[in-house]
């Protein structure tokens, strides 16, 4: 008898039915995972070759403008309360200067009921009210009794106090600038609250200058200082605070924002996973930071300027 042969009736002799059809199940089962990963990969393949060809890069901009700016705005957990009416009450907003700039703009003076009453709303930002919402945390910051702006660079001395575009460039308020200055405790602060703020503000930049907001000599400094300052008092994380600065500073320099989404879009980040923190950053949100930024998405198309000045 063939060699061959005696094996095969060894076999049939010695293992069992149910083992031979395990070893083909296997077989067929590891098949199928193998299929199923080529087929994956293939599938894969196919779906990133198809969003090159189904989006152009104005549409991928398109795509990445909606995340930075949604349409709907991008609403925080602090509500408005009294806090427009008690700066109207200490000064610092004078209602008929505002109603000249607000009463009559894209939100139809909708903003100004926030200086008469006690809202419960939430306090949003969108492309309509933006700058109400700059202008309005400009005073609260302006005001507000704050050890950065007592004990901090805008104090340094020999330093002319009034002559910042944060302070000689306010003039919606019933009284000065300066007068205004550090002068209320519209949000009280205790020392543990203070350095907090110090703390967050020496973290966050805005694309105008090259200073963090510790040192707030622009609108958008003292207004970020005053949406730190409301925050901490209301107990948010720091987590939450960069995520809130980063989408104001969203709507106060699109076009910057837009390209820094662009610039972490190429690196595989999408936009809702960008470290707010990072983001608001010297790397990317001072003015060095910014230029930088936006020399590297030189090759992205369909970038358009928008908005962000420094003016009342």
């Amino acid at each position: 008898m063939k060699k061959s042969q005696q094996i095969k009736k060894f076999l049939h002799k010695t293992v069992p039915l149910w083992m031979v059809a395990l070893i083909v199940l296997d077989s067929i089962l590891a098949t199928g995972i193998i299929q199923y990963y080529v087929m994956k990969k293939q599938f894969n393949q196919q779906l990133a070759q198809l969003s090159k060809t189904t989006k152009n890069p104005q549409e991928l901009v398109q795509i990445i403008t909606q995340e930075v700016l949604p349409s709907y705005g991008y609403k925080t957990s602090l509500k408005w309360k009294d806090l427009g009416k008690q700066l109207v009450e200490a000064g610092a907003i004078d209602k008929k200067k505002y109603a000249e700039i607000f009463a009559s703009n894209a939100n139809g003076g909708y903003e100004m009921k926030y200086l008469d009453n006690y809202s419960n709303e939430n306090i949003t930002i969108n492309e309509k009210n933006s700058r109400f919402i700059v202008n309005t945390f400009w005073a609260l910051g302006l005001i507000n009794k704050s050890k950065v702006l007592d004990e901090g660079p805008m104090r340094a001395n020999g330093t002319e106090t009034g002559n910042f575009a944060s302070t000689g460039g306010w003039t919606l308020g019933e009284k000065t600038a300066m007068e205004l200055y550090s002068s209320k405790e519209i949000i009280p602060l205790t020392q543990k609250q203070q350095e907090l703020v110090k703390k967050i503000a020496d973290n966050v930049y805005r694309p105008c200058c090259g200073n963090p907001t510790s040192f707030p000599d622009c609108n958008h400094g003292m207004a970020a200082l005053g949406y730190i300052e409301l925050a901490v008092k209301n107990g948010l994380s720091e987590k939450q605070i960069y995520k809130d600065l980063l989408a104001f500073n969203s709507f106060w320099f699109p076009t910057t924002y837009i390209e820094i989404a662009a610039y972490f879009s190429k690196a595989g980040i999408k936009w809702k996973d960008v470290d707010a923190k990072l983001a608001l950053s010297s790397n990317y949100s001072s003015a060095q930071g910014a230029r930088r930024i936006n020399q590297s998405v030189q090759d992205v198309p369909g970038i358009k300027s928008q908005g962000g000045s420094c003016g009342a």
